[in-house]
């Protein structure tokens, strides 16, 4: 007979592979397809706030090292699901924002949707090139680490400490990077803000 703690795996690990295909397929279209707001309704506040949470959940994601470490495994338990709270906040409010908003444009600072010569001038192409490689980066490993960061947490949640251990030792690494380098992009980002 099958422990609960696996058959409970395994219906949640369905689950992920659900939501990470509906979520990644969210974020794919959501650049192409716009609604509009009621007049009146602004989302701008939302980048700021995105990068709040990001923050917040990288200062989350230390401190569940530091309590794993010292093997508190209930105040890490705790923080871990902080964090995954601050990151579904965060994926929400973030397919809101870019689904109503138009996007923005790093170097684009006449808001025209285009990088002309001498907007490029005054930014600066090594600057732009630093700017797409880190955002590249970022959203490559935000959509790999988005169903393998379920996965680690449904080990975890489980009780299947060895297999939970072998996969955040290189899950947690690349989340805590996506939740470094959001802020980083946001700040690069913010001037270009309308």
């Amino acid at each position: 007979m099958e422990s609960p703690n696996l058959s409970l795996a395994k219906k949640l690990n369905k689950v992920a592979i659900v939501v990470s295909i509906l979520v990644l397929a969210l974020v794919g279209i959501m650049r192409r397809v716009k609604i509009s707001l009621p007049e009146g309704v602004d989302l701008g506040m939302l980048p700021g706030f995105h990068a709040i949470l990001n923050s917040l959940t990288a200062v989350l994601l230390i401190l569940a090292l530091y309590f794993i470490r010292k093997k508190e495994v209930a105040r890490h338990r705790k923080t871990i699901y902080i964090a995954i709270g601050t990151s579904a906040l965060f994926l929400l409010s973030y397919v809101a924002y870019h689904i109503t908003t138009p996007e923005t444009i790093f170097g684009d600072l006449n808001g025209d949707g285009v990088v002309d010569q001498a907007e490029m001038a005054l930014v600066g192409s090594g600057k732009r090139a630093f700017y797409l490689v880190l955002l590249l980066s970022h959203v490559i490993l935000a959509a790999v680490s988005f169903p393998l960061i379920l996965f680690t947490f449904i080990r975890g949640f489980t009780w299947q400490v060895e297999k939970h251990r072998r996969m955040a030792r290189w899950v947690y690494w690349l989340w805590l990077y996506v939740a470094i380098t959001g802020p980083i992009c946001y700040f690069m980002l913010k001037p270009y803000y309308s």
